[in-house]
């Protein structure tokens, strides 16, 4: 890994700093700073935070010296509930779904910490762009589990999916002592772990306004690190005052990091031209080489060198002298060149200041992006609420939705194509604004996540079926895809788009459909624990079916969900082929020598069966594990052939 300084020392390498800032990459949240023995401030590790962050919880950590860093009630839970792998699953859901078997889009319903957690093998690291909206923290109620050690069993209890036996989700308001604490709590987890998924080059955009604006930048700096700041945009949200009786708020803000600046020399990339910067482009002098607009000719003097100080002679005669503290753009030889081949502009009439031309097609033009997003450029709340309306019929099925302009632009800005989360989906502008994006060029996937959060009671989106936010969600992407395909059917076909991906698969988090063995404990009786083990013989769920199994399986091995997945029959036996026979999956409970050859010929990556398939017959299943690997080993080409039974 390089480091920002690129200059040669002479000197080999510094193992220790180097080791440093590969640490510092990994947990930037480690590294904190205190005063030495003469009172001067340094950048050290705490060796705690890192036990902690590595799941060593000690109790140095509650009884440290004071230092420089953010401290709340319950952080270190936060960094326990990190650690605590999931158990959940994704189970597909095709009747919700839109072109399940061809998308490659991704619908998540359900409490987005699981999901991140479950999305940590198959995404890890292969994220462009993240963008969220996450609650405000405005004193209204926002919902989430507040206990650590059952955020799974409450969220199914939440959504209707297990007997309710009194717990419910936590909610905040303004009015409660732990206000800013139970937000942090929140967040903390999951900017955590977002931040594993995005690739060298992702960057990451948080909506959010004043209440928590200073705290989401301090939680941001100490997870993706202070150097990995790019911007605190300014969002116009809104163009009419507010009703408020001291200040009217008229804009939000998008904080944006980037998950290592240093393999990225620009973590965010220009704006297109727009119409107001190609206005400028003119050719009044019908100039051959097209377009230009005219740039100053004259730089400040501390950075001109002798030859750049000079009189100037125009084509008319009429010599341009020099403003105090400015030089020429070139050296004299340089600059008679480039008026000699009619690159210098000095007006209509010939007497004018000289100016460089810029000229259009010279090169990719941008716009540097600035840190004011105009309503007028991006769009406000209200237009994006009337926008929803127009799709839904009239009705106004969600209150406070992101405009789709605003997300096409902070699309433009990462770089894509690529991958784009938003696990804060609300109504689901992200998807809309990612099915537009690609009207045109754009190869940029959508893996969205959003908790069944029951609408208002009362509320037009509960008038008109929709019983919770992700059901708005799913519709609002459905009718979007819907009206793109009506609109542009014809200029997909002509730009050979007829291809792009208008459809998404939806998968909702439950229960794993695989029964986990629970240690029993000490003071169980013998009867007890022969009824416990004869409960996990079949450690399967028996309603579940083989693409709930296919699904969970593709999750846990680490496979993307959106990979292609064809069945396939193979000697008798229905096989799942996953992106273009990788990995083999078989399934059913039955398991012969007949098959385990057909495999050995197709020769995946990897394959997994059920164990019960063997029937107990332990030499089969050891002959099939020795056959795989003699047979790895005899082709060069093949590294292993992964076999695994669950």
């Amino acid at each position: 890994m390089s480091t920002p300084d690129t200059q040669m020392n002479g000197e080999s390498l510094y193992l220790a700093e180097q080791r440093k800032q590969e640490l510092k990459q990994l947990f930037p949240g480690v590294f904190t700073e205190t005063r030495d023995n003469n009172g001067e401030l340094v950048e050290t590790l705490d060796y705690e935070r890192l036990k902690a962050e590595l799941g060593n919880f000690s109790e140095i950590y509650d009884n440290r010296r004071e230092r420089y860093g953010m401290d709340w009630p319950g952080k270190r839970d936060c960094l326990r509930l990190i650690q605590e792998p999931s158990r959940a699953t994704l189970k597909p859901c095709r009747e919700e779904s839109v072109d399940f078997d061809t998308t490659e889009n991704l619908f998540i319903e359900g409490d987005n910490l699981e999901a991140l957690k479950l999305l940590q093998k198959s995404y890890y690291g292969k994220v462009k762009m993240i963008y969220i909206d996450p609650p405000y923290n405005t004193g209204k109620e926002f919902i989430y589990p507040d206990n650590f050690s059952e955020s799974l069993d409450t969220y199914l209890q939440y959504a209707g999916l297990k007997d309710n036996e009194g717990r419910t989700f936590s909610t905040n308001t303004a009015n409660e002592g732990r206000f800013h604490t139970k937000w942090l709590n929140m967040m903390y987890p999951r900017l955590y772990l977002a931040r594993n998924l995005l690739r060298e080059d992702g960057v990451i955009f948080i909506s959010i306004d004043d209440n928590e604006v200073e705290n989401l930048r301090r939680m941001c700096d100490e997870i993706f690190g202070e150097e990995n700041f790019i911007a605190q945009f300014i969002w116009e949200k809104r163009t009419n005052r507010e009703n408020r009786k001291i200040v009217s708020t008229r804009h939000d803000y998008i904080v944006c990091y980037s998950r290592n600046t240093w393999e990225s020399d620009k973590p965010i990339s220009q704006l297109p031209m727009n119409d107001k910067a190609l206005a400028s482009y003119k050719n009044p002098d019908n100039d051959p080489r097209g377009s230009w607009k005219s740039d100053p000719a004259t730089a400040q003097a501390g950075h001109g060198t002798k030859s750049q100080f000079y009189d100037l002679g125009g084509p008319n005669g009429k010599v341009h002298k020099l403003e105090s503290g400015r030089c020429w753009l070139y050296t004299e030889k340089v600059m008679a060149q480039a008026i000699e081949e009619n690159r210098i502009w000095f007006g209509k009439n010939g007497n004018g200041v000289p100016r460089v031309k810029t000229y259009l097609e010279a090169k990719e033009r941008g716009l540097t992006p600035e840190t004011i997003f105009f309503a007028e450029d991006v769009g406000t709340t209200e237009a994006a609420k009337n926008k929803i309306k127009e799709l839904f019929g009239g009705i106004a099925a969600f209150e406070t939705p992101k405009p789709v302009q605003l997300l096409q632009t902070l699309l433009k800005l990462s770089s894509n194509p690529g991958i784009v989360l938003d696990f804060f989906a609300g109504s689901g502008s992200l998807a809309e604004a990612v099915y537009e994006e690609n009207i045109t060029a754009s190869r940029t996937r959508f893996v969205l996540v959003q908790l069944p959060e029951p609408c208002d009671e009362g509320s037009e989106a509960e008038k008109i079926g929709m019983a919770t936010i992700a059901d708005i969600a799913k519709e609002r992407i459905r009718r979007a895809g819907n009206r793109i395909r009506e609109k542009v059917t014809e200029q997909l076909d002509l730009n050979g788009l007829t291809g792009n991906d208008l459809g998404f698969k939806v998968l909702k988090l439950n229960q794993s459909n695989f029964k986990l063995w629970q240690a029993p404990s000490k003071d169980i009786s013998d009867d007890e624990l022969l009824q416990q083990m004869d409960l996990n013989v079949d450690h399967i769920d028996p309603n579940a079916s083989q693409e709930d199994l296919l699904y969970e399986l593709l999750i846990k091995a680490g496979v993307m969900p959106t990979e292609k997945v064809e069945r396939i029959e193979l000697s008798g036996h229905t096989v799942f082929s996953v992106a273009e026979g990788t990995l083999l999956m078989h399934l059913e409970d039955d398991i012969d020598q007949a098959l385990i050859d057909v495999v050995l010929v197709k020769a995946p990556s990897q394959f997994i069966c059920l164990d019960k398939a063997f029937h107990g017959n332990d030499q089969l299943k050891t002959n099939a594990v020795k056959t795989f690997e003699a047979f790895s080993q005899g082709k060069e080409k093949i590294d292993q052939i992964d076999f695994k039974t669950v």
